[in-house]
Order: C-alpha cells, then structure tokens, then sequence
C-alpha cells in the first residue's frame, strides 16, 4: 500500500481549528522535556498541564481535553499515576495517547506499555524501534534512539493500529501515519531535529491534543506532524546550530499561518 501525501492545505485548516479550540492537554510525560513540551503547546496555541501526583493525575485527566502517556523517565509511582490517569481518562471519553520511550530495549517500560494498548489508546506515536517492539516484532535500537528505519516500520504501524483501534505515527526522515486502513506520509523537517532534546516528544503532546479535534483523527494527528516537520525547517533556515534552533524552532510554530503552507 502505497501512503499518500499528507495535504498541507488540510494541515493549514487543521492548524485554525487547534488555535480557535486550544485543548487542554495533560501531559504525563519525563523529566528531560517537560519545559520544551510545555513551550511546544502554548506556541502552538494549546494550554498544557503536567500533573503527575497519582492523587491528582487521574481527576484532571477527566477534565482535560486530551492525556498524554510519555514513559521516558517511567517509575513505579508514576506508572500507578499513569494507569489511574488513563482508566479515569476512559470513563470521561478524554482521547489519550501512548509515547512508548525507549521500549525496545527496557523490559519494565515494554510489559507496563503493553498492559496499557489493551485500553485503547486514540493514537500512538514512537521511532521505528519503539513501534516494532511494541507491535512484538525484532526490532534494534540505541537507547531512545531507532537503529530502524520509519519505512521498515509501517507493516507493524499497520498491525498495531488494526489491534488497538488507533491512530500510529512513526516518526523518522518521513513520518507515517496509519488507522490500519488508510496510510498517509508527512515529508519535510530538519537533521538538526534530532540534535536536541525533545523534539519527539513534544510532537507526541501535539498529537495528543489533536486527538481532541473534531473531524478525522488520521488526519488531524497528521497534521501534527506537519506542523512540526514545518517549523523544523523554518528553524533551521534561521539558525546556526541547536543552540540557537530551539528558540527559532518554538517561534515558527507561533508564527506558522496558512501564508507558511502556500
């Protein structure tokens, strides 16, 4: 099955909508990215929470518009908080979406996140590795790094999003977004995207919020990608390295307007 392109003019559309509805997004996410996390919604026009006192975690998960389950920095504590987050989360019809860190190669991660698709999450969203793994086929990785490519992914994308019910992006020089039936890609982006903390999961807490959109979920998580793809470009056109990217990354998603996709 042959993707197709994600249209840019969608992505353009979709944009307005995130912007005029800006969903509340629980971000449950890891230590390393939660300031860049956080920066990447508001810029985008979202508003983002980190709440993650099992106490609390599962009663604002009930109220946000979108939960986002990021296991990076995961703990026993915090996998109680995540479970309760995600089981109130379902009660309340809140979308929530899987990050799956680093689950190739760390056991705890692997079986807690495989315990979790069985409460169907509206998207998911890993490196190649991640999604391999997860989907219980071999898969490489270095870390929180994919040693597999996006496209060697897509067969396990395909089967993952048949079993869960999902939305699954695989993230890579392309990305591919799938619900089992239709498969569209996202091109574009910056090598220098990879050079600094957090770029990947700040995509995973967009897509989450836009699992609260209206309209097609395919489609809206792709424009996610997009969005990102796009300022990863912009960025590096106006920086000089990843020192000087990140702010120059976080103003072309404040600045991304429909002019950016003609």
């Amino acid at each position: 099955m042959q993707p197709d392109l994600h249209s840019r003019a969608l992505a353009a559309h979709t944009l307005h909508q995130f912007r005029t509805l800006s969903p509340l997004t629980h971000c449950m996410t890891n230590d390393v990215v939660q300031t860049f996390t956080a920066n990447t919604l508001l810029a985008l026009g979202a508003s983002p929470a980190m709440v993650i006192e099992p106490e609390e975690a599962g009663q604002f998960a009930a109220i946000a518009s979108a939960l986002l389950i990021n296991v990076g920095t995961l703990t026993q504590a915090r996998a109680e908080a995540m479970r309760t987050a995600v089981e109130q989360a379902r009660i309340a019809n809140t979308p929530w979406t899987l990050d799956p860190v680093a689950v190739s190669g760390l056991d705890f991660r692997r079986r807690f996140c495989l315990d979790l698709l069985a409460l169907q999450p509206a998207a998911i969203r890993g490196n190649a590795s991640e999604i391999l793994a997860l989907a219980g086929m071999s898969a490489g990785g270095r870390g929180v790094d994919t040693t597999d490519t996006a496209a060697s992914a897509l067969p396990a994308a395909l089967a993952l999003a048949r079993q869960c019910g999902s939305v699954v992006v695989v993230t890579g020089e392309v990305d591919y977004v799938t619900d089992g039936q239709r498969t569209v890609s996202v091109t574009g982006g910056s090598p220098l995207m990879t050079r600094v903390v957090g770029t990947g999961c700040a995509l995973s807490a967009v897509v989450a919020a836009c699992c609260a959109l209206p309209g097609n979920a395919l489609d809206n998580v792709a424009s996610a990608c997009s969005w990102m793809k796009q300022a990863g470009q912009l960025a590096t056109a106006r920086s000089q390295g990843p020192g000087s990217f990140i702010p120059a990354f976080l103003d072309a998603l404040y600045n991304l307007n429909a002019e950016e996709y003609a």
